[in-house]
Order: structure tokens, then C-alpha cells, then sequence
């Protein structure tokens, strides 16, 4: 077993869940390796002789000392999804392994947001994104200047930003409240049995999602509205039924970023593969599509940190494979991700049809046969596949002594049969399409 991981939390995750002994695990693996990349964005900095490595050297120091004087709440600031992407994709473009101009100085913005949440008086400058000034974890000053810089100062617990040609905003006393000026990144909370989660809406920062197509705006009220019911709704469920998803999203998700659905698709979602924490979705339309959507978008955040610390698959050749969930081939990697999503997907069916009755139950069995099948035939064929390292086959063959167990369970014999008809259907336009 590969020492970063323990193998009881390895095996957990194997076996499709892990609970929030899992999630923690992961959770702080994920927060060391943001502190490597902007350790890394330091010394690139300084390394590439960019004409921003002294700031950036300042910056990472207010971010060392509120830190130290406040470790737990400067941990929101430094574990939130965006952080980590900007932190990676500077590194890289500093060492020269992306194309792209590198953004070092959006150092500054992270320590600013740091300075705030651990009560650390500064006065620094910070980068503007447009006419905004984005703080990680807290929202945006908009100062309505372009180009430049702004000067962000807090003394007291309280913060400003003022532009050099532009406004003086005062970000609230509570950050995640909008108010003149400045548009927070806004909680949605729920609570039922004592249970309590609390997540931010992210539809600003401009590192959210890479890779997806967010939102190009800000929701407004009575959307917001709509998400917050809807994720009380989807909470009440999975603390009353699906319990080890409850501590898997609670321990895993920090924010929920809007997409659009393509082409007239009633719900997409997506994880973005650097953006741990980060859990791209359209709008949600009931409580129980969001919290399927947890159940399968959680498994790929789990996944994606394990990857971080043990390869599952062998570097890539060319090799494709037939995924019954998508229109498309999928490499060895993409397939494993499918299977272990999937898994996920069917453990939510096989309980949530335990809780309804008539047509929804029907429905309910149905999905729950398709989908164990499904990943149980996408899992065979990837064992089959050579493309495992020991610890891919090992971690596969867990997952599939679960799907195993799950295809003893009786279902009712029109589920079986819709499941086999769709399975069918998806095969045969598959072959059309691909050959």
C-alpha cells in the first residue's frame, strides 16, 4: 500500500464511500498541496526574475503572519478551490510550462483576504480584475477603475479598497453579505437534525471552473433564493437517508459554482480536476436532482485527491474504451473516473428507492438497476484493460466486490428489463456514432 495513503482510507475509498474520516483525509492533503503551490509561486517568482517577485515575496509574508495569528480562519482563505487554481496555474506559467502571462501578483489578493479573516492589520496593493478587485473566499470590491492597482487596507477587523482612479468601497463587517460596492460571495446554508452545512454561491471569481462554462453573471434574488431552498431540500435528504454522502459533502464541498446546461439538457454538472472543493452545477430543479448531484460529483472530488497522492492508471496510449454514460471513447483515466461517479450514482438509487412508492419507486429501481449494471460492465472492462497500476487494480477490484453485492439485490422485473433496454439503446447509438 503506498504510504501517503492509509490503507483503511484507501480501502474506504475503494469501496465507494469513506464517510468523513475519508473526507478529512483528503480535505488536508488538498490544503498542504495549496500551501506548496503558493510556496512554489514565491520562488518561481523570484527564480524568473518577474519584476513582481518582491511584492509577491511582501504578500507571502502578510499571509505567513495571519496565519500565525490566526491559523483556523485563515484556513478558509487558503484551502478555497480558486486559490488553488491561481496558485497552479502561476507556478506553470512562471516556470514557463503554460503560454499564458502569469498573474503573481494576485499574491497580494489572497493575502488581503488572509489579513481580513485573522485580524491582521495591512495595508497592501492588489491586482484589478476589470473594474473589480477579487478577495478569495469573500467576494469583490467594485471600484470601477481599469488597469492599475488598488490599495486594499484593514485595521480593526475592517477592510477597504480604494482604486487609483476609482472608488473607496468598505467591505461589510460580515464579507458574505453584499453592500454598496461590494458583491459578496453569498452563503447558502441548511440545517436539519442538528446537521448544519454551509456553503458559498461562487458566481464571480474568475478561476470558479476551469474548463466548464460558468455563469456570466451574478444570480440574482430570487434565483438565490431558489438554490437556498432547494439545497435545504437536497440536505434534508441525504442527512435523513444517505448519510455518508451528507459527510462526504460536508467534508469535501466549500463551493457551488452556476454553468450552463448545454443544448437543452434539463441538468449538467461538473469537477473541475484542480478545483478541489469547487462543485460546478446548472440550476438545480428539485432537492432530489441535488442531491444525486452530490452522490456523483463528491465521488469525483475524492478521486481527484487520491490522484494527487497514488496513480490508478498508467500514463496514457492511445487506448480507448467504451463508457456507458457518455457519446464518446474515454481513455483508461477517464473511464475510471466514470466508474467510481457512477458508483456513486447507484448507491443513491439503491437507498432513495427504499423511500418512494408508485411510479417514483418504479422509476427509482429502474435507475438503480441500469446504473449498478452499467458500472459493474464499464468496471469489468477497465480491469480487463491493462492500464491499472497494482494499486489501480487493487483499488477497481474493492469497488467492484461492492457492484458485486449490489447486483445480488432483487429489483422488480420491469426495472430489470427497462435497465437492459436502455443499456441496449445507449450501446447501439454508441456504435453508430463511433464504430
Amino acid at each position: 500500500m503506498p504510504d501517503p495513503v492509509p490503507a483503511p482510507v484507501f480501502d474506504a475509498l475503494a469501496r465507494g464511500g469513506g464517510g468523513s474520516g475519508a473526507a478529512s483525509f483528503l480535505r488536508l492533503a488538498q490544503f498542504g498541496k495549496h500551501l506548496m503551490l503558493l510556496r512554489r509561486v514565491v520562488d518561481a517568482a523570484r527564480e524568473a526574475q518577474h519584476p513582481e517577485a518582491g511584492r509577491v515575496g511582501d504578500a507571502y509574508d502578510l499571509l505567513v503572519r495571519a496565519q500565525e495569528n490566526a491559523p483556523d480562519r485563515v484556513a478558509a482563505v487558503l484551502r478555497h478551490p480558486t486559490v488553488g487554481v491561481w496558485a497552479r496555474r502561476t507556478a506553470l506559467a512562471l516556470a514557463g510550462h503554460r503560454s499564458e502571462e502569469p498573474r503573481p501578483a494576485g499574491m497580494a489578493a489572497v493575502a488581503a483576504a488572509a489579513a481580513l479573516r485573522g485580524a491582521v492589520d495591512a495595508r497592501i496593493e492588489v491586482p484589478l480584475d476589470g473594474p473589480t478587485v477579487p478577495l478569495p473566499s469573500l467576494g469583490r470590491a467594485l471600484v470601477g477603475a481599469r488597469g492599475g492597482r488598488a490599495l486594499f487596507e484593514t485595521r480593526g477587523g475592517l477592510a477597504t479598497v480604494r482604486a487609483e482612479r476609482g472608488l473607496r468601497v468598505a467591505v461589510p463587517e460580515d464579507p458574505h453579505e453584499d453592500a454598496p460596492g461590494w458583491h459578496a460571495l453569498r452563503r447558502l446554508a441548511a440545517e436539519h437534525r442538528g446537521r448544519r452545512i454551509e456553503l458559498l454561491l461562487d458566481d464571480q471569481d474568475p478561476d470558479r471552473m476551469p474548463g466548464a462554462a460558468p455563469v456570466a453573471r451574478r444570480l440574482g434574488a430570487r434565483e438565490l433564493d431558489h438554490w437556498r431552498r432547494t439545497l435545504g431540500g437536497a440536505w434534508r435528504l441525504l442527512v435523513e437517508h444517505h448519510w455518508t454522502v451528507a459527510d462526504e459533502t460536508e467534508g469535501t464541498v466549500v463551493t457551488l459554482t452556476p454553468i450552463t446546461a448545454p443544448g437543452g439538457r434539463l441538468h449538467t454538472s461538473a469537477t473541475a480536476r484542480h478545483a478541489f472543493g469547487n462543485l460546478g452545477l446548472s440550476t438545480p430543479p428539485d432537492p432530489v436532482l441535488l442531491a444525486l448531484t452530490f452522490a456523483h460529483e463528491v465521488q469525483h472530488a475524492k478521486l481527484t485527491a487520491l490522484l494527487d497522492l497514488v496513480d490508478l492508471t498508467l500514463p496514457e496510449d492511445g487506448s480507448r474504451y467504451y463508457a456507458p454514460w457518455r457519446p464518446d471513447p474515454r481513455p483508461a483515466s477517464g473511464l475510471l473516473q466514470g466508474v467510481y461517479a457512477h458508483l456513486g450514482v447507484a448507491g443513491f438509487w439503491r437507498r432513495h428507492r427504499h423511500t418512494l412508492a408508485g411510479e417514483g419507486a418504479r422509476r427509482a429501481h429502474a435507475e438503480f438497476a441500469h446504473w449498478r449494471r452499467s458500472t459493474a460492465d464499464a468496471s469489468r472492462a477497465l480491469a480487463a484493460s491493462g492500464r491499472l497500476t497494482a494499486e489501480g487494480g487493487r483499488f477497481l477490484g474493492a469497488a467492484d466486490r461492492t457492484l458485486c453485492r449490489w447486483l445480488a439485490e432483487p429489483v422488480p422485473a420491469e426495472a430489470e428489463e427497462a435497465a437492459g433496454a436502455a443499456a441496449r439503446a445507449h450501446l447501439a447509438r454508441w456504435r453508430e456514432r463511433n464504430g
